[in-house]
C-alpha cells in the first residue's frame, strides 16, 4: 500500500490545480499640485479625485505631482489605502512621487527613493540641464492573495530637458537591470515624452526590456485620446505620456484612460491610466 500511494503521489501533484491569477488594477495619476487658483483649485478638485477614485477602485496608484497636504487629503478620503514616497526636495518638501496601495490586499516589504542625476542618492539632486529635481520612489509588494512579490516603481521625468529626460531613462533601466531577470517589475509615471518616438521610451522597450501593457491589453478605451489636457477640452492626438509599462510575466486584460468628471470639472490635468493585468 505504501509503494501504490508512493507511485500516484506524482500524478496527484501533476493533477493538482494551479492557483488563479488574479486581476490587479494598476493606474498612474498625476494630480496636479494643490493650487489655491480656481477654477481648478485643490478645495475644488479634492472631492472630484475622491469619486474618481472610489469609482475605478485602483489597487495600485503612482501619483505625480502631489503635495504633502494635499496628499493627507487622499489619505484622509481613502482610509483602504497605505502611502508612501517622500517629496523631491527631502521629507515633505516639493511634490512626491507618492505610491498609494490598497493595505488589505498588499504587504509593503520594501521602499527606497533615489534621484534622476548623477548623485542618484543626493536628496534633491538634478542634472542634465534638468529643470527641476526629479526623483523615482519604487516599493517590494507581496500580494497576500497569491503569494507573488513584485516591484512597483513610480517617476515622474522632467518636463522641458529632453535630455535630462533620455538620461534619466538610462538610469531607470540601468538601476532595473541590476534586479533579478525573474523580478516582475510595473515601471508608471509621467514621464513627458511620447511613446513610440521618444529616446526614453526607446531605452525602455529597446531588445523586448519592457513592455507597454496599455497597448498590450486587448480591450482599449480611449487610447486615441491625450493624456495630458490642461482642463481644456480634450485633444484625441493619441499623445500619452503617462505610461504603465512591465517586464515579467505580466498580462494585460483591459486599459483605459479614464475622462472622469462630476458637472465639467475633471479631478486634474492629467487623466488617470489604469491597466487591469494578471501575473501569470
Amino acid at each position: 500500500m505504501r509503494l501504490l500511494a508512493f507511485l500516484l503521489a506524482p500524478l496527484a501533484i501533476l493533477g493538482a490545480e494551479t492557483p488563479p491569477a488574479v486581476e490587479l488594477r494598476v493606474m498612474t495619476f498625476n494630480l496636479r499640485y494643490a493650487s489655491t487658483r480656481p477654477p481648478n483649485d485643490w478645495p475644488t478638485r479634492r472631492p472630484v479625485m475622491k469619486a474618481c477614485l472610489e469609482a475605478t477602485k485602483p489597487d495600485l496608484i503612482g501619483t505625480q505631482e502631489g503635495l504633502a497636504g494635499q496628499l493627507a487629503d487622499l489619505r484622509s478620503d481613502l482610509p483602504d489605502y497605505a502611502m508612501l514616497g517622500q517629496g523631491r526636495e527631502g521629507g515633505d518638501k516639493g511634490e512626491f512621487m507618492a505610491i498609494f496601495y490598497r493595505r488589505e490586499r498588499f504587504e509593503l516589504l520594501e521602499t527606497k527613493d533615489y534621484w534622476l542625476s548623477t548623485t542618484p542618492e543626493v536628496v534633491g539632486s538634478k542634472s542634465w540641464n534638468s529643470s527641476l529635481p526629479r526623483m523615482v520612489t519604487w516599493a517590494r509588494f507581496r500580494d497576500k492573495s497569491t503569494g507573488r512579490t513584485f516591484l512597483f516603481v513610480n517617476t515622474h521625468f522632467d518636463h522641458i530637458s529632453e535630455e535630462a529626460r533620455a538620461q534619466s531613462a538610462k538610469l531607470v533601466r540601468a538601476r532595473l537591470e541590476k534586479l533579478k531577470p525573474t523580478d516582475p517589475v510595473l515601471l508608471v509615471g509621467d514621464f513627458n515624452a511620447v511613446t513610440k518616438t521618444s529616446a526614453a521610451y526607446r531605452t525602455f522597450m529597446d531588445g523586448g526590456y519592457l513592455t507597454n501593457l496599455f497597448l498590450a491589453a486587448p480591450e482599449r478605451s480611449g487610447e486615441a485620446l491625450n493624456t495630458a489636457h490642461g482642463y481644456r477640452k480634450p485633444r484625441s492626438d493619441g499623445i500619452h505620456i503617462d505610461w504603465i509599462l512591465g517586464r515579467g510575466p505580466w498580462k494585460a486584460q483591459t486599459a483605459e484612460v479614464i475622462t472622469f468628471e462630476i458637472k465639467g470639472q475633471t479631478p486634474s490635468d492629467h487623466f488617470p491610466v489604469m491597466v487591469k493585468v494578471t501575473l501569470e
